[in-house]
């Protein structure tokens, strides 16, 4: 899908173009901004035919070096970066996006439709002078993909809070705590924390590259307040990338923690049948003795036997109980 953004009155207005029809052209050539989400062959042809550039192959986006990411080609400056996508949802992706700029035009080629585009599409409708040129576009445009990670990072601090309440058991009474810890599912929201970090860290270093390279071009004749406004956003992601970093520790701390609650649980289990098993190997004992085939058992004959056994029984079995209370065992 190719669409076009050009600016006139309150901000940017939007057009979906068809390739192969004859207003696509002059809609191109009047455009600050052109979107390709998910192209088709026909619409890749007609952009780089009308702009003199090379878009990128979803292949080519997906290059790890850096210089295949980001470079400089006859006059038009490719930066690709990696995205963290589907926030919301169990299963975060990495996407890689494409910003071409050249001739006063921005070209971003993409194949997810993460929700930072959409942000920033409806509020360029409204706010023309935040969105005059393709270089303001681009900046808001990376301004809001920061932003939408300040928040899953804010999410991130807030879940861990909730998964380290869970794991020490601070809002439970100390009788309740054991037998209402799921340790299964604390695993599991520590595992999909973890993974969110790890892949919102690969975002946060893709795009603090994009941005050096950006600033460092000699193609982008940016005025003091486009060069600051670059910077600030650089600085935020570098210390998001440190907060991230921090996350990732306090995770690992987690994860360690989890599996000593679990192994102390299942020690306390042991713990629990070793006990009961001193306490019911003397009467066993004791019964076993006195259920031999032998005619001259002590008491056997006895009105009295019966009672005496059970009696030596349960003494047998509350003595070390009273002895492991008087230690501290149990």
């Amino acid at each position: 899908m190719l669409s076009t953004y050009a600016l006139d009155g309150a901000g940017l207005v939007r057009r979906q173009i068809l390739a192969h029809t004859d207003e696509a052209r002059p809609a191109i050539d009047a455009a600050l901004w052109l979107d390709l989400l998910e192209p088709s062959p026909d619409e890749e042809r007609v952009v780089e035919q009308t702009l003199g550039i090379n878009v990128p192959t979803r292949e080519e986006m997906r290059e790890i070096e850096s210089s295949n990411r980001m470079y400089e080609d006859d006059g038009a400056l490719y930066l690709t970066t990696t995205l963290v996508t589907r926030l919301d949802s169990d299963q975060p992706q990495n996407a890689q996006i494409t910003f071409i700029l050249k001739n006063g035009k921005l070209v971003t080629n993409r194949y997810t439709d993460p929700l930072p585009f959409r942000r920033y599409a409806s509020y360029a409708e409204r706010h023309a002078g935040s969105c005059n040129s393709h270089l303001a576009i681009f900046a808001g445009l990376v301004e809001a993909i920061v932003n939408r990670i300040a928040d899953v990072v804010e999410r991130l601090g807030s879940d861990l809070d909730a998964v380290s309440s869970d794991i020490f058991g601070r809002h439970a009474p100390a009788r309740q705590r054991a037998w209402q810890r799921d340790y299964r599912g604390v695993l599991e929201r520590i595992g999909q924390s973890g993974e969110l970090i790890a892949k919102t860290r690969e975002s946060l270093v893709s795009i603090g590259r994009m941005l050096a390279f950006a600033q460092q071009s000699g193609l982008l004749p940016m005025s003091n307040e486009q060069r600051t406004r670059l910077r600030t956003v650089a600085r935020d992601v570098t210390a998001m990338s440190d907060h991230v970093s921090f996350l990732g520790t306090n995770v690992s701390f987690m994860l360690d923690a989890t599996l000593g609650m679990i192994s102390i649980d299942q020690n306390n289990i042991l713990k629990i049948f070793s006990v009961v098993t001193v306490f019911l190997l003397p009467p066993s004992v004791i019964g076993a003795a006195y259920g031999m085939n032998f005619e001259h058992i002590p008491g056997a004959r006895e009105p009295w036997g019966f009672a005496v056994a059970l009696l030596a029984m349960a003494a047998s079995a509350v003595v070390p109980w009273l002895l492991f209370k008087r230690r501290g065992w149990l």
